[in-house]
């Protein structure tokens, strides 16, 4: 196990439970919405790059749909059906997420099949809301019938085991991307917040992506790091997308891109959608979790008692609270992305249900209408806040479905 994933992953968990955050951007005021920007994002297709419901049953062991109807109002979460209505989602990525420190090789797989399991039974569950997709006309026509279209994504290559026959069987299953990495560096690719063993990819991991490209799976390089990024658009052949990743220029996160990849995405025609985790928006989150990290490690080393360490740990992070920030960061985020690489190159996953923390004003799967009205706030025309809302990934979709026929029929 990666010893930074596993303390970060008690430090989030420490940040949930203990925390009376700063809310950070009320300077700027909160935002009304205007009959205008409800229209305009009845009319969008809003598409959500990345978020981690189906995690939710598995942390709860509802594997039988007992426990969280989707149908109710769920306070401990961030996506329903109802906020998914007033929000206006016309197309969800769906995570099959499993933790890469404790789900190995051929576990890892098994993992992620429930999963993906989960994420069809949902569907199945309430088919007069959702519908599963496997292309971008798909997309539309669900959306045309007042469903949410609903699509795949693997959060890790942890989740193939080495393997491209298991990432061909995730692609039947509905699967249209793959997150290249998670937390840990694989026999393949390194990882934004793991040692960095490989420069990038290695041969094989060339090949993952290729054979996703042949396959018309999306390539993800959210997570991985910024070498990984930079091989993976090289050698992509389809455009290349970032699912749930910020800015790295007002956020210096190694979650973050960096402005030269930017401009390589736009090379590729490929899109980053931007994380709302405050973490990786501003840098009083980023200093406030590396300065949370080194307290750790400090208390760790003082402690052997793991109660003692998280008492201790609580009382610190109470008197450090960590600044949310708002639906203003957000946006800034999607403005510096439009400044670099071009309004063709931005679109939005939210992480929601994933994340501990979110902004002011975008706390839940409601609230995107907050960022059309921002981004009409900003002065930005009824075209270019439609292709961010969702036209950027649908052109995106397209281009790797049509690589995809193209390296077949060769």
């Amino acid at each position: 196990m990666s010893r930074l994933a596993q303390v970060l992953s008690v430090v989030a968990m420490i940040f949930a439970a203990s925390l009376d955050p700063i809310r950070a951007g009320e300077e700027r005021g909160r935002i009304e919405l205007s009959e205008e920007a409800l229209a305009l994002h009845a009319e969008a297709l809003v598409i959500d790059g990345h978020n981690d419901l189906p995690y939710q049953f598995r942390k709860e062991g509802d594997g039988a749909f007992r426990i969280l109807d989707l149908r109710r109002y769920q306070p401990k979460m961030h996506t329903d059906i109802p906020r998914l209505r007033r929000g206006g989602l016309g197309a969800q990525f769906w995570s099959a997420y499993v933790e890469a420190e404790e789900y190995t090789r051929p576990a890892a797989v098994k993992a992620t099949l429930e999963q993906i399991d989960i994420i069809h039974r949902i569907v199945r569950t309430y088919p007069d809301v959702f519908e599963m997709a496997d292309t971008a006309d798909d997309i539309l026509r669900i959306r045309r019938a007042g469903k949410i279209a609903s699509l795949i994504g693997v959060e890790g290559g942890h989740s193939i085991d080495n393997s491209l026959a298991v990432l061909r069987l995730y692609h039947q299953l509905g699967v249209r991307y793959m997150t290249l990495t998670h937390s840990v560096t694989l026999d393949w690719a390194d990882s934004a917040t793991d040692e960095r063993r490989h420069g990038g990819l290695t041969p094989f991991g060339e090949e993952v992506v290729q054979e996703m490209n042949r396959l018309g799976m999306l390539v993800d390089i959210s997570h991985v790091s910024a070498e990984t990024m930079r091989h993976a658009i090289r050698v992509s052949q389809a455009p290349v997308i970032a699912s749930h990743s910020s800015a790295y220029a007002l956020a210096e996160h190694p979650r973050n891109v960096p402005d030269d990849v930017l401009r390589l995405l736009r090379e590729k025609d490929g899109v980053i959608m931007v994380n709302f985790f405050p973490g990786f928006l501003l840098p009083e989150g980023v200093r406030a979790s590396n300065e949370a990290f080194r307290v750790w490690k400090q208390l760790r080393r003082q402690y052997k008692d793991e109660a003692k360490v998280r008492e201790a740990f609580e009382a610190w992070r109470k008197e450090h609270p960590i600044p949310t920030g708002s639906v203003h960061h957000v946006v800034d985020h999607i403005e510096h992305i439009i400044k670099v690489a071009g309004v063709d190159h931005v679109g939005l996953g939210s992480d929601f249900d994933g994340i501990n923390l979110t902004p002011q004003q975008l706390e839940d799967v409601s609230c995107f209408p907050y960022i059309t009205q921002e981004l009409l706030n900003r002065g930005h025309s009824r075209e270019e806040i439609l292709k961010v809302l969702g036209g950027n990934l649908l052109r995106v979709l397209r281009k790797a479905e049509a690589t995809a026929r193209q390296m077949q029929s060769r």
